[in-house]
């Protein structure tokens, strides 16, 4: 592992009154939700995507466009509905025409897809055929149209939104595409105090608007760092051992697993849960990543990697009571071990 130079150490430090600066922009527009705010931060410091799962009204949409304009990064929306085709998320060859020449060429139109941030706005309302467009380009960081191939510029991020209330007319989304976020944030209702202060200041004249604080490359300077950041062996033991206990056909997985999950988290887990804990430790300004940096993301990395059975849901027993169960029953290796 390669130890941080006296420049990224810098960086780390003064990223700690950057996160102050960024926060108090969003919060020009955006009342509370720091939570979510700080795991979209994480998730970009990890060239990760998000999806974001909350009931419509609670500003998901606006959350992500903010982010855009701090971050100073090209932003484009879609608005997935059911007659979405491939192409409207990909580009299309169209036949162009030189006006002098009349010679005849098929030229590739971009689509919406080549921006920094994406936001893929209820992506369950489109069906997997148009979904999986979004496939190569959130793994790869490419798109193949007609044979050729086009890649996307660095940084790129989707952001994607899904309605959990109004399942009809909707596509789950698959397990493989689902496993592409990094997380799955769940956006809340805000606070008797939040909710006042949001009625106050959306039913007036508001002039705040968010300045930019980090650039496309800041963001790559970042997730370079993010990759180089040195972390203890007992750390990523823990992480590993937390991914493995939710595979219930494992002779890791504790008892509740077995009972209650059907299917657990792949090795991406575990890649996610360390990323995310050195990306929180940089957001504080911090060179050491500790365990419970992987507690802390343990919820949006394992909750939409774990699904429950019939047992848990005729139980009523929810994924995040069973995340919590895990994280209380899945104890920290001892260091001594891999000294």
């Amino acid at each position: 592992m390669p130890d941080l130079s006296a420049g990224e150490l810098k960086a780390i430090e003064s990223l700690r009154e950057a996160r102050k600066d960024i926060l108090t922009e969003i919060h020009k527009t955006i009342v509370g939700q720091d939570a979510v705010i700080e795991e979209m931060m994480i998730s970009v410091f990890c060239r990760g995507h998000c999806l974001m799962v909350g009931v419509p009204g609670l500003a998901k949409t606006l959350m992500v466009r903010t982010l855009g304009q701090i971050l100073d990064l090209e932003f484009k929306r879609i608005q997935f509905t059911p007659d979405l085709m491939p192409s409207d998320i990909t580009g299309t060859e169209i036949l162009d025409i030189d006006p002098e020449t009349s010679k005849r060429s098929f030229k590739f139109v971009q689509g919406p897809i080549f921006s920094n941030i994406l936001l893929a706005d209820e992506i369950n309302r489109t069906p997997p055929k148009t979904q999986a467009a979004l496939l190569e380009a959130m793994q790869e960081y490419r798109v193949t149209v007609a044979g050729q191939t086009y890649h996307i510029p660095a940084p790129f991020f989707v952001l994607a939104t899904q309605n959990p209330i109004e399942q009809e007319g909707t596509y789950p989304l698959p397990e493989a595409q689902l496993d592409r976020f990094m997380f799955s944030i769940f956006v809340d209702y805000p606070s008797r105090p939040e909710e006042i202060q949001i009625v106050e200041s959306t039913t007036i004249e508001h002039a705040g608007k968010p300045e930019k604080r980090l650039t496309a490359q800041d963001i790559i300077s970042i997730q370079q760092i993010v990759r180089r950041l040195p972390v203890s062996r007992h750390v990523i033991a823990y992480a590993t051992d937390l991914a493995r206990a939710t595979r219930p056909k494992t002779i890791e997985a504790p008892k509740f697993i077995k009972d209650w999950i059907n299917w657990g988290a792949g090795p991406r887990a575990a890649q996610y849960l360390i990323l995310g804990a050195k990306a929180r430790a940089i957001f504080d300004g911090r060179v050491n990543v500790s365990c419970n940096d992987v507690r802390t993301c343990a919820a949006p990395v394992l909750r939409h990697r774990m699904f429950t059975n019939f047992n848990a849901d005729s139980e009523g027993i929810s994924i995040e009571e069973v995340i919590k169960k895990l994280l209380e029953t899945v104890k920290e290796p001892d260091e001594k071990e891999y000294k």
